[in-house]
Formats: structure tokens, sequence, C-alpha cells
């Protein structure tokens, strides 16, 4: 007998869509996703400061329906559908959106209500407010029977929210793996020709950062300290994709020199292309929320590439072992010089590294994690 599990998400996300499509294909499940915004609150991108349309389709291949739960009307219809399809489990993709919460509290104690976040405590707070903060999240957790995290600083946020170990299953962040993979020679023809139109030699060591133009993300810092270290130093380039509200600051810094690019908004059918133009992918996150780091998933599945990091962002403690990333301070930035210098000097790093990665972190495992939980009802 077919299970059957509700998913309760915010609007469809590239992130998610593949592994949607992947738990719908299970023989032992039947999924339906039930999304809390309407297309038109989610079109614009206030970050990106643009109509976000992407080139990848966000909703083919599972059952799904949109609800406006900004409005209580909305949220009483979202509440009766979920009821409807009668699941033997409920997985809520964050509490702290309209309807979210209200769902999670109106089933529990009916049906088993899991919970997906990514939460961490990077972020620091004032004494007083992590302490209200964490008796109202330990109410909040205190209606959830299973957390799914996604790696080890936000395990320990779950536990330091009142989640027992018993409550907790290790699903890790992933994105398309096969996707970033394949058509590998097309695709680097394509970055070869990105860096001719760049005019960025051939041999050059390109550091990318890919992501949304904005101050908690430090695009701006990494763009300074990087002129600093490699001024108008034709061997060593640094490119932007993406857009945001740094995007003009940015431009005029790049204005200034001949190795900083600034691209703009590259939809995500073509991003494997670009991640094949990097040596280095970037991500000098400051916070607060960078909860995980996708991009870094994404340009590792693509090309391989080595991470400059800092301390909050969700992976970071992931990847300190690994010798192809630097971790620095967010807050100090004394100590990205050198490691800017360090990762410039990387040769082609070996394959086994990248292997590696995307055997652990992929969609399967969740979807195995979901499956047994499912089966054990």
């Amino acid at each position: 007998m077919k299970r059957r599990l509700a998913i309760l998400s915010t609007h469809p996300i590239q992130y998610n869509a593949p592994l949607f499509r992947l738990l719908a294909a299970e023989e032992a499940m039947e999924l339906k996703v039930f999304y809390s915004k309407v297309a038109e609150e989610v079109r614009f991108d206030k970050d990106f400061g643009q109509e976000v349309v992407w080139d990848i389709p966000l909703t083919e291949g599972y059952a799904h329906s949109f609800f406006r739960a900004s409005h209580a009307a909305g949220r009483n219809c979202l509440l009766e559908a979920i009821a409807a399809f009668a699941p033997d489990a409920l997985l809520v993709y964050g509490w702290n959106f309209p309807g979210h919460f209200k769902a999670m509290r109106h089933f529990h104690g009916k049906i088993p209500v899991w919970f997906r976040g990514d939460s961490t405590l990077l972020d620091p707070l004032p004494l007083w407010r992590k302490g209200l903060r964490k008796i109202w999240l330990r109410w909040v957790y205190s209606h959830v029977d299973i957390a799914f995290y996604v790696g080890s600083a936000n395990k320990k946020y779950f536990q330091w929210a009142g989640l027992s170990d018993e409550q907790l299953e290790y699903a890790p962040h992933a994105v398309d793996n096969e996707f970033f993979m394949r058509d590998d020679s097309r695709r680097t023809n394509h970055a070869r020709l990105i860096r001719r139109d760049l005019r960025i030699p051939e041999e050059a060591q390109v550091f990318l950062y890919s992501g949304k133009l904005e101050p908690k993300k430090q695009p701006l810092q990494l763009a300074e300290v990087f002129s600093k270290t490699f001024s108008e130093n034709s061997s060593v380039h640094l490119v932007y994709v993406g857009s945001g509200p740094m995007r003009e600051a940015l431009e005029q810094l790049a204005r200034s020199t001949n190795n900083i690019h600034v691209l703009g908004f590259v939809n995500q059918g073509m991003m494997p292309s670009y991640y094949r133009l990097a040596d280095v992918v970037c991500l000098p996150s400051f916070g607060p929320g960078e909860t995980w780091g996708l991009a870094i998933n994404e340009a590792i599945a693509s090309h391989n590439c080595a991470v400059f990091t800092t301390d909050r962002v969700g992976c970071s403690n992931e990847l300190l072992r690994d010798p192809y990333t630097c971790v620095v301070s967010a807050i100090n930035v004394s100590d990205w010089p050198e490691a800017l210098k360090k990762l410039s000097r990387h040769a082609i790093l070996p394959e086994n590294r990248r292997n590696t990665f995307v055997s652990h972190y992929h969609f399967e495992q969740t979807v195995r994690a979901l499956r047994a939980h499912l089966i054990a009802l």
C-alpha cells in the first residue's frame, strides 16, 4: 500500500523541484506538494531587483496546488486541501511563512509532522534576544515529530531548539548533480567562448561569485580585497554572475580595473557553463541567513571548483577538511588576501575530490530517509 506524503512549501524553487520529482517517482509513495504562495507573489525577486522566470521546469513531474496563505481564507483552504489529501505524514519546509506554523499546529497529534529547514546559530545575537529566541523556538519545534537536518551547523540549531537526537534525521543539502555534470564537452566549449569574450587568457585563474549582489553576501568587500591583492594582474580574474543592489557599486569598481567583470543575472540553464569558466567559487557572506551555500554544491558538481568562503556560511564546517577550500573570517578581511593567493596557485584538482563530494551530497539520501520513515508508520 502506498503511503501518502504531503509537502508544504512556499513556492516552486529550483533546488527543490528535482527532489520532488524523485519522490513522486517512488513506488511506495504518493506525493502532493502544497504551495502557500501564488505565482504573482513571488515572480518579482526584490533581492535580484527584477522579475525572475527560471528556464528550467519547476512544477513538472509531481502533483501540486497553490494557495494564497497570506489571507485567512487562503490559509483555511490550504488546511482543508491537505486534510482532503489524507496524508500519512506532513513535511513542512520552514515554519515562519504564512500558513506554515498554523498547519504544524493544526496537524500535530493527528498525523506525524516532519520539518525541513536549514537555520543555524552562526549569526551572533545579543544574549537577551538569543534567550527569547530559544524559548520561542522550543515551543515552535514542540509541534515537530522529526526534523531532517542538512548539515552539522543545522543539527546543532535543532538540538539547541529542543529536539532530541532521536527526532533528527540527516538529509544533506544537495543540488541536481547530474544536471550540472552532464554535457561537459559542450559546456566547456561555451565557457571558453565566455573567457574569450571577456578577454580572459585561457591560462588565467578565474574566481567566480555567483548569487545575489546584496550587502550580507559582501560582494563589494571581495572585489576590493581582490583588486588590492591582484592589482591589474592579467593572470587572475574575478567574475560576478548575479544582480542586486550592489551591482552598480561593483560595476563602478570594475571600470577601474581590467580583471574584474560584472555580468549580471544568468538563468539556471546556463549556469553550468559559467561554473566551468571558474577555478574557484567565492561565497564571502557575512550573514545573516547564509544557512548553507548551494552555489558551492553547484560549482563543485559542475567543474570541481576550489572554494573561498567564510565562517558564517552554513556548509563551512563540512568543508574545513577539504584542502581545496579556504574558510576565512567573515568580519575580519585581513586573512582574505593570503587565502586568495593560495587558491590562485591551485592547478587542476583531482577528480576523486568531486566524486567524493557529489556521492555524499545528493538527493537520494533525502529520498531514502523519507522513504524509511514513511514505511515505518
